[in-house]
């Protein structure tokens, strides 16, 4: 402990927080959990827009122009293929959505607390200023009357000096 440093314990900032830390990983820990969330985030990118485009527009094209006819028109295996990827795509994103609601209404709740701790802590701070005010004023007071009284002492032992010379002085 430094003289111009108190010692204080550090002050853990996340201390509200840590109480949602298992809602941090969207769909858990595991392996699989970490793929899906990894895949389901993938779906917002543009990488996974343009290589979607360049399938579909290379399907399209390799089945209309004759180089090959694995799923002539209308399309009905790439239509298959959309289908199967929705129905991979949308549970994945809902409970993405669900999720992150999760974390951020504990998020949330974490501010909320952090906010009310921090009120009263304000609370608290006022009050010893307060509490520390009255104590100086009384102080003050206190000191006020001392110095008062001092004078008036100081004046009583003036003039009982003064008596005395010349009591003293007097009398030869």
């Amino acid at each position: 402990m430094t003289p111009d440093k108190p010692d204080t314990a550090p002050v853990d900032h996340l201390r509200f927080h840590r109480g949602h830390a298992h809602l941090a990983p969207t769909f858990g820990n595991d392996t699989f959990a970490l793929k899906a969330e990894a895949f389901a985030r993938f779906f917002g990118t543009p990488t996974f827009l343009g290589a979607q485009t360049a399938i579909v527009v290379l399907w399209v094209v390799l089945n209309m122009t004759g180089i090959t006819h694995f799923d002539v028109y209308p399309f009905i295996l790439l239509n298959l293929a959309f289908s199967l990827q929705s129905a991979y795509a949308a549970p994945l994103i809902l409970l993405a959505q669900t999720r992150q609601a999760a974390r951020d209404k504990a998020q949330s709740d974490a501010d909320a607390q952090h906010r009310e701790a921090l009120a009263i802590a304000n609370t608290e701070r006022q009050a010893q200023a307060a509490q520390t005010t009255k104590q100086l004023l009384e102080l003050l007071e206190q000191n006020t009357r001392l110095t008062e009284m001092t004078k008036q002492l100081t004046e009583r032992i003036e003039t009982l000096t003064c008596e005395m010379h010349e009591q003293f002085v007097r009398k030869p």
